[in-house]
């Protein structure tokens, strides 16, 4: 920070010093953006309403409000994340990029080997009563990390091929880790890595290259897993004790081919089709404009009502207008970061806040679109309303990442206050935007 220059005033006759900053620290903070806040309003506004609706199969007479207080509890600690973020400069979040990552990393391989089951999967950890998700945490390490990566690679034509090089293999690690958590966190670390590269201006044959070593790292790995699962079953034909295999490869195929052949309704209900039954009647019940808040009568018998169904409840209570209005929600949160990285004069905090919206928003239609059945069953929470504490904290942080963008990122062509965020950050933090080479009038 430059030295403070003093000068002389004269009060009431007096002389006295005061002291006048420098033009190159003339840049103050903003007020956080309304419009993400407004939007993570009322995104938590409907949180309360549609999970305390969906979770009647939790309710017991003895207390009727403990799923919407624990939820609560969650929603709370949240904002206050988000409150805390927004008042951290984006640069102290990116410098904690790659310990983040290290810890979440950590925290997954532990899961994936010494984790609760969850769901069919070891994908939890158990600590002092609380449930931890690891993978929730890594979708959030990874895109910060990515950001720190193309932030730092961005040059005057888009990103550079090292850069893209060195943000592939992060993804194609930390999905190798996944793989065994759930195959849709993986598919969704992969589209938020690509997002992320088109944002900074990757060129096609840069995209190519990806797409071919996302290709082979994936089919080695399914490949692998799948020789892996028939050793297995070799081993246990031979022996007589049955042994659990906690291989999901099997899972996944079963998956894909009960989404394929689809649910037709003569089918009977059993434990493989009863969620998307019963979500699709859930949908079909709330028609155009639903049956009002608190009436679904679905999430008595829709498992998982609460977390991984919780859109086709929210269909019911408020129909296809309520539907597509929480769509709309998600996509205007993506359109204000867009406007905002845009506008931004530096390629971090551009990435940072593009990043995290992508990372929300993509999560969120790929949980209409299971429900939905464009997609086959798979568990992803739908951000900030599904049940799941790790989901809500770890949405709020990519909120409150976003926030701190709003704030202290440049996003304005004055020298001074360009000047003032230059010399706040170190020099391999002050790559230009790439979207400030294609419009002159912010340089």
């Amino acid at each position: 920070m430059a030295e403070s220059i003093i000068i002389r005033e004269t009060i009431d006759g007096q002389e006295v010093k005061a002291k006048k900053p420098t033009a190159a620290s003339s840049f103050q903070p903003r007020r956080a953006d309304p419009y993400i806040w407004g939007i993570y309003i009322a995104l938590l506004v409907v949180s309360i309403i549609e999970l305390f609706s969906a979770s009647s199969s939790e309710v017991s007479a003895s207390n009727v409000y403990m799923p919407l207080i624990r939820h609560g509890m969650f929603l709370v600690g949240g904002f206050g994340l988000v409150i805390l973020l927004q008042n951290v400069h984006y640069k102290n979040i990116s410098h904690f990029a790659m310990v983040m990552a290290i810890i979440s990393l950590g925290l997954l391989l532990f899961s994936n080997f010494f984790g609760i089951e969850i769901n069919g999967a070891q994908r939890a950890i158990k600590i002092a009563g609380f449930t931890i998700q690891p993978a929730e945490i890594v979708k959030y390490t990874v895109v910060i990390l990515l950001a720190r990566i193309l932030g730092r690679e961005q040059k005057g034509g888009g990103i550079s091929t090292k850069g893209v090089i060195y943000s592939a293999l992060v993804a194609v690690v930390f999905a190798a880790c996944l793989w065994k958590n759930g195959l849709t966190n993986t598919l969704l670390l992969f589209m938020v890595s690509v997002a992320m590269f088109l944002i900074g201006g990757m060129k096609w044959k840069q995209f190519f290259l990806v797409m071919v070593l996302y290709g082979v790292c994936g089919g080695a790995l399914y490949l692998l897993k799948y020789q892996d699962e028939n050793d297995e079953f070799d081993r246990i034909s031979q022996d007589t004790t049955i042994v659990k295999t906690d291989d999901r490869t099997s899972t996944h195929k079963g998956r894909i081919a009960r989404f394929i052949a689809g649910v037709n309704p003569d089918d009977d209900i059993d434990d493989y089709n009863r969620q998307v039954v019963f979500s699709k009647i859930a949908q079909a019940n709330g028609g155009v404009f639903g049956q009002g808040p608190g009436n679904s009568r679905e999430s008595a018998r829709l498992p998982l009502a609460f977390s991984d169904y919780i859109y086709s409840i929210i269909v019911e209570d408020t129909g296809l207008v309520g539907g597509i209005a929480l769509l709309i929600l998600y996509l205007m949160l993506l359109a204000r970061a867009g406007r905002i990285a845009y506008r931004c004069r530096l390629a971090i905090p551009s990435f940072m806040i593009m990043g995290c919206a992508v990372l929300i928003v993509l999560q969120a239609l790929v949980h209409m679109a299971i429900v939905t059945g464009l997609f086959p069953v798979s568990g992803q929470p739908l951000p900030f309303i599904s049940k799941g504490g790790t989901s809500v904290l770890v949405m709020s942080a990519a909120i409150g990442t976003m926030l701190s963008v709003s704030r202290f990122a440049v996003t304005t062509s004055d020298v001074k206050q360009i000047k003032a965020e230059l010399k706040e950050l170190p020099k391999d933090m002050q790559a230009t935007n790439f979207s400030n080479y294609e419009n002159p009038s912010t340089r």
